[in-house]
């Protein structure tokens, strides 16, 4: 059965259906990552997004329950220029994902790269490509979108309780590994809603803000409660959580042109000079700084990679340290922050 990826502009990519039929609308976009598509898939943070691998082959490792990044795929179809095994399409089919296979995926990047992220459809099996495009175009943006309420748990629930420090994760989007990577840590994990009020969260020795999808901007209750945190209780933000600590303290944020996702993007430490490879799946940004709270800085695009708080015992970055999947460079920061609020605590 055959398909095609229908861009706003009216540009059309043609490849094979290999997962579910009928079609998916959402942005477009791509990741450089080299492996971990089934991590890419189910991480929440591509929630309302057509991805497209630049690796060559997808699927070759299989897949395995362990490697998902939450309990459903989020990711709203999926790209490539060659699916390999049945294990991965018959993965993404079971879950209702639409997938092309075929796709002219290194002129699809170019296109992305040089017009940005852009709205569009992918459709598997018969459809019309004008009516596609209508539907593209019909479609919001991302930016201005608010999309934490969509995929944060409904509910607080305890992920582990074997620990002596006690850390609360604001859901906007987490990560199972960011919680696999707390617990490993010593930390004892609840986890509540993207909308959790400021004194339940004080109740704990820290404070960890998620990763998640959407426009950090209009989530303005979640800003007022980081900022009524601050100096309160000692906090870490991750991706999106890094983005929310940047609005309450002060700094901009913005959508960049086609987003930063991939395992190897470049970061700079500020104070040692040492650059880190890092994991990134972002489609907004805190803006350039010299802020001496910017700790970290993107070597592509010197958009703000990390902030440091002392006083407030509040720091963040925008790559993703737990590693699921990706380099290691950045391993030790979770692991790290959890010893400090320990410290915190016994002081």
């Amino acid at each position: 059965m055959t398909g095609f990826l229908a861009l706003e502009d009216g540009t059309v990519f043609r490849g094979d259906s290999v997962a579910a039929e009928g079609f998916a609308v959402g942005e477009a976009v791509f990741t450089t990552a080299m492996t971990g598509y089934q991590e890419i898939v189910t991480d929440p943070s591509f929630a309302e997004q057509l991805v497209c691998f630049t690796a060559p082959m997808v699927g070759n490792y299989g897949v395995a329950e362990g490697r998902s990044e939450s309990t459903r795929a989020h990711a709203r179809a999926v790209l490539m220029r060659e699916a390999r095994g049945p294990a991965w399409t018959d993965w993404l089919h079971e879950r209702g994902i639409v997938a092309l296979s075929g796709i002219d995926t290194r002129s699809l990047v170019l296109k992305l790269r040089d017009s940005g992220a852009m709205r569009a459809v992918v459709v598997a099996g018969g459809g019309s490509v004008d009516q596609a495009v209508e539907v593209a175009r019909a479609q919001p943006s991302m930016a201005g979108r608010a999309l934490a309420h969509e995929v944060s748990t409904a509910r607080p629930y305890v992920y582990s309780d074997a620990g002596r420090t006690r850390v609360a994760v604001v859901d906007y989007g987490c990560k199972r590994s960011i919680l696999r990577r707390l617990a490993g840590a010593g930390a004892a994990v609840t986890v509540f809603p993207h909308d959790a009020m400021a004194d339940e969260l004080m109740r704990f020795d820290g404070v960890l803000l998620s990763n998640g999808p959407g426009d950090p901007e209009p989530l303005e209750e979640e800003v007022a409660v980081v900022r009524e945190l601050l100096g309160r209780v000692p906090i870490l933000g991750i991706c999106l959580g890094h983005q929310l600590l940047a609005l309450a303290a002060g700094h901009e944020t913005f959508k960049l042109p086609f987003g930063h996702r991939g395992a190897n993007h470049p970061v700079l430490e500020r104070a040692s000079g040492r650059v880190l490879v890092t994991c990134q799946n972002h489609g907004f940004a805190v803006a350039p700084s010299d802020a001496r709270e910017a700790t970290h800085v993107s070597l592509y695009d010197e958009t703000v990679e990390g902030l440091d708080f002392p006083l407030e015992q509040a720091r963040s970055v925008q790559f993703h340290p737990e590693a699921g999947p990706g380099p290691h460079d950045a391993w030790p920061i979770i692991h790290e922050w959890v010893e400090e609020v320990a410290y915190a605590k016994a002081a």
